[in-house]
């Protein structure tokens, strides 16, 4: 007589509607089911509904997991633990996964280094991306998460067509909107000189800049005036092709991506890449600073890139490729299967738990 399935585990996504979200699960893992919180899901940015405790203590009959990605910035720290106090008072299991411990939007780390410091030691289970970032919050709370892997970002149907690569080489930084992280100028002038160096040895390199429409406004707040004129003059010059654009869709990001030879990350600090999970899924080499754990993420060049000499030999070495750089569909494949499994037992070990702690019966 066989053993009857477990009782499928009924998991909250903070935020839900996330490529990153929709891709820890797959369909030849059963065993989760993904639950709503009706967040709006239209234009602009709407924080989730589930980060209110009175929601939780309302709705908490309707799942069992909630496992907060990201998205919470915005509460502070009381809120956070009114929230943890809502989970705990309802037997719900928290899962935090740990995708920043520097916030990429700040510049000042201590109010989002106080949000972490309410969930980090309350949450049940724990999840990051890298061995270096585990030992990082092992280092800072004593709890040592679950390493579990980026899962693709691109659609499997898309990762691994061929490239060809064209003449003259292109190397592309996009400035997007600014973020806090962001070293612009002093790569940018960096990326400048050895395009100029690998042109005159024979490799033709130009340097894309791509830079959204409202960055450049002098209302915007992280307008900066130096950048501005550095593009308008690096445009009027020809030292640099840059694009002032709407945000791309999806499509156009992948399109963008992978008419590029170098992309270039030119993060300050922060702990992790989807971009360079992205990149990984096109093709694409990246070129960034020695920041975070991207290099535990994926095989890319790192070098100091505010200097040129530095920036040269890197981009000699990212234009010959990179072993395992690019993608493969079955591998990613196979990556996704192992993603959805570690978190359905990693669900399934800690619903378990909270169970026996309540006293209450798991359903077989």
């Amino acid at each position: 007589m066989s053993e009857p399935c477990p009782a499928p585990v009924r998991v909250l996504h903070v935020p839900r509607a996330h490529g990153y979200v929709d891709h820890l699960q797959d369909d030849r893992v059963p065993g989760v089911v993904v639950v709503d919180d009706g967040t709006p899901t239209g234009p602009g940015w709407h924080p989730s509904r589930a980060l209110e405790a009175d929601w939780v203590l309302a709705h908490a009959g309707e799942f069992d997991v909630l496992h907060l990605h990201f998205g919470f910035e915005g509460r502070t720290p009381a809120q956070l633990q009114a929230l943890v106090d809502a989970l705990r008072v309802t037997d719900r299991t928290l899962v935090l996964t740990v995708h920043d411990l520097q916030n990429p939007h700040l510049r000042d780390q201590r109010p989002y280094t106080g949000l972490l410091d309410v969930l980090v030691p309350a949450a049940d289970g724990l999840v990051t991306l890298t061995p270096g970032a585990a030992a990082q919050v092992q280092e800072r709370w004593g709890r040592r998460p679950v390493v579990v892997a980026h899962p693709h970002v691109a659609p499997l149907d898309r990762i691994g067509l061929p490239r060809s690569p064209g003449s003259p080489r292109v190397v592309g930084l996009h400035l997007k909107s600014l973020r806090a992280n962001l070293r612009a100028l002093p790569v940018l002038r960096s990326l400048v000189v050895a395009s100029r160096r690998l042109t005159d040895t024979g490799t033709p390199t130009t340097v894309r800049v791509d830079v959204h429409t409202e960055a450049l406004d002098p209302g915007f707040p992280r307008y900066d005036a130096d950048l501005a004129a550095w593009l308008r003059d690096a445009a009027d010059e020809g030292t640099a092709q840059v694009h002032v654009r709407h945000r791309f869709d999806d499509d156009e990001l992948e399109e963008y991506l992978r008419g590029l030879d170098v992309s270039v990350l030119a993060y300050g600090h922060g702990t992790h890449s989807g971009w360079l999970e992205l990149c990984h899924d096109l093709g694409t080499v990246v070129l960034a600073d020695r920041v975070g754990f991207l290099h535990e993420q994926q095989p890319l060049v790192q070098a100091d890139l505010a200097d040129p000499d530095a920036v040269t030999r890197a981009l000699r070495h990212a234009l010959l490729g990179v072993p395992g750089a690019a993608a493969t569909p079955d591998a990613r494949r196979r990556q996704r299967l192992d993603v959805a499994r570690e978190h359905l037992q990693l669900y399934r070990t800690l619903t378990a738990h909270r169970a026996a702690q309540s006293g209450a019966v798991v359903p077989a």
